[in-house]
């Protein structure tokens, strides 16, 4: 008998159908975001990155074009399990034959090798207006700006973006989830608050208003508790990105791990949120202190969030996609390794016996429940994790950093 046979029959002892799981995982499109190929930098622009964000680190290697970028998510790709899409923000437009365009007219066409990308490889495409590194962020606001004509710049940018969203659905025959996330906000403490967050209301409300197929484009808003250089106030917060896709129809609210309180999960807020909204998306990283966007681990509140996600029987009702960047280590590897954490992560909650514990909690069998609880967490996921990356052609944990080393010297090294 191999190890996996003997997981099988461990698991099945609990009541956990293990092929049904390892189905089940495969199906679950997670959404890969580029930028940790080239630390945020995109493609129309040579200046800082800029918005309350920051990525620290100067590993070599780094992707300077869109060929390279699109090499290193290939190689990335193909240590990973399971289904991918792609996560793209919009500054990463691809201009050819000297065009350039300012983001305000980006169109359809800068996205076309991406559509190709995405295409060839069966993947759905998500976007995200960029609304920093620009030098039409105005004193540090977009969105929420009191001088009109800066504002008008970049509703005009967050309509371009609706209909570039559009454009990806309609190619890939994928959902497009649109996600609206600022910076806007001030380092210390400001005069007024309402003021700015009444003009970022009404400025997603004129973006929201460009013509789309809410079967095709998602919007989104996601909230910050605080930002670099803003670390006073932020107009997105929590209560304000929340209130604002309830009201909306056709808005979803989308969670980062990273942009709340450190003492503020997540999972907890999975299933509160999914007792109001049909559909609701979530940013996964891995926050350290008040930093949000270190390489994902298989990490507790990592497996909390796989774990809602599946016991609120909610696969289908839930976008997910990773965001990171992290510039220290080999960034290819940092791609994967975030990827392969969630996919873990996802992998033990569908093996869960998720209908056994929660009778228990019903009985108030809570002795019990506490005590199966941490059984489950001593089963042999490890057996069934190394049979599902074989099913999908992907090497091993113990292979993996072998092939990232190879591609390293190979690649990375001659940039």
């Amino acid at each position: 008998m191999t190890r996996f046979e003997s997981a099988k029959e461990i698991y099945a002892s609990v009541g956990v159908d293990v092929e049904a799981a390892i189905a089940k995982c495969m199906e679950v499109p997670v959404a890969l975001h580029c930028w940790q190929g080239d630390d945020v930098t995109g493609f129309d622009h040579d200046g800082p990155l800029t918005g309350g964000i920051q990525t620290t680190g100067n590993y070599p290697g780094k992707a300077k074009t869109p060929e390279q970028l699109m090499a290193d998510m290939d190689k990335a790709m193909s240590l990973m399990p399971g289904k991918k899409k792609l996560n793209l923000h919009a500054c990463y437009a691809i201009f050819e034959d000297g065009e350039y365009v300012d983001r305000d007219k980006i169109a359809p066409k800068h996205f076309a090798k991406w559509v190709e990308f995405a295409k060839e490889r069966g993947m759905g495409i998500d976007f995200n207006p960029t609304f920093f590194s620009h030098d039409k962020v105005k004193d540090g606001l977009t969105l929420t700006s009191p001088d009109e004509e800066t504002r008008k710049f970049w509703i005009d940018h967050g309509k371009a973006c609706i209909r570039i969203s559009q454009y990806f659905a309609e190619e890939t025959g994928v959902p497009c989830v649109m996600n609206i996330w600022i910076g806007d906000g001030f380092k210390d403490v400001p005069a007024d608050r309402m003021g700015p967050r009444m003009r970022y209301k009404d400025s997603i409300e004129q973006i929201l208003a460009e013509p789309h197929d809410n079967n095709l484009v998602k919007p989104c808003v996601e909230s910050k508790v605080f930002g670099i250089g803003v670390e006073s106030y932020t107009a997105g917060s929590g209560e304000f990105a929340l209130s604002f896709a309830a009201t909306h129809e056709g808005c979803l609210p989308l969670m980062d791990n990273g942009h709340y309180h450190p003492t503020e999960v997540v999972s907890d807020k999975i299933p509160a949120l999914l007792c109001f909204f049909d559909e609701i998306a979530l940013h996964v990283t891995r926050p350290i202190r008040w930093d949000s966007d270190h390489v994902v681990l298989f990490d507790d509140e990592t497996k909390e969030i796989a774990k809602e996600i599946v016991r609120c029987n909610a696969l289908d009702r839930v976008y997910i996609a990773l965001d990171y960047f992290d510039a220290s280590i080999n960034r290819v590897s940092a791609f994967a390794m975030g990827f392969r954490s969630f996919q873990k992560a996802l992998l033990a909650a569908l093996l869960t016996p998720n209908e056994a514990l929660k009778k228990l909690q019903d009985a108030n069998r809570l002795t019990e429940l506490m005590v199966q609880q941490e059984a489950v967490k001593t089963l042999p996921l490890g057996d069934v994790w190394n049979e599902y990356c074989a099913r999908q052609g992907v090497v091993s944990d113990w292979e993996f950093f072998a092939e990232i080393e190879k591609y390293e010297e190979e690649v990375l090294s001659l940039r």
